[in-house]
């Protein structure tokens, strides 16, 4: 998949969702922001990555850094495998969560995505459009 349509696909998913959803003026010179989602009134930053393989823990440091600089949570969203370092500094930062394999499937199919015990947070809140049974949507 062209990396351009994987970041298109999930701000997509955001907007299915219900979420605000800020798409980048321009795809090259993007300063590591593949786009911006509004949750629960705050802003995220969204880095969209397509690996074969591992993800490098160096990406996930300086996306890490990148959103501490501007002051935002971020979400590191790939399709690799995460490693033992990039797990460890992800353990340790306030400021990223990684959304990869289950629970990349469950933001492209719109169902809930957990995410790690950390202090204020147990849940990536979870909008939809959809109608609840027995109510007119």
């Amino acid at each position: 998949m062209d990396p351009l349509a994987f970041e298109e696909l999930l701000l997509e998913s955001f907007e299915r969702r219900g979420f605000r959803v800020i798409r980048n003026h321009r795809y090259t010179g993007d300063g590591g922001i593949d786009g911006k989602v509004m949750i629960d009134g705050s802003l995220w930053l969204i880095q969209a990555k397509r690996y074969a393989t591992a993800i490098r823990p160096e990406h996930v440091s300086a996306f890490d850094a990148l959103c501490r600089a501007k002051n935002c949570r971020g979400l590191f969203i790939h399709t690799g495998r995460t490693g033992p370092q990039s797990r460890e500094f992800i353990g340790n930062s306030s400021h990223v969560e990684i959304i990869s394999g289950r629970r990349l499937l469950a933001l492209l199919t719109g169902g809930p995505i957990a995410v790690p015990e950390a202090p204020a947070r147990a849940m990536l809140p979870v909008k939809s459009h959809r109608a609840e049974p027995g109510r007119a949507g």
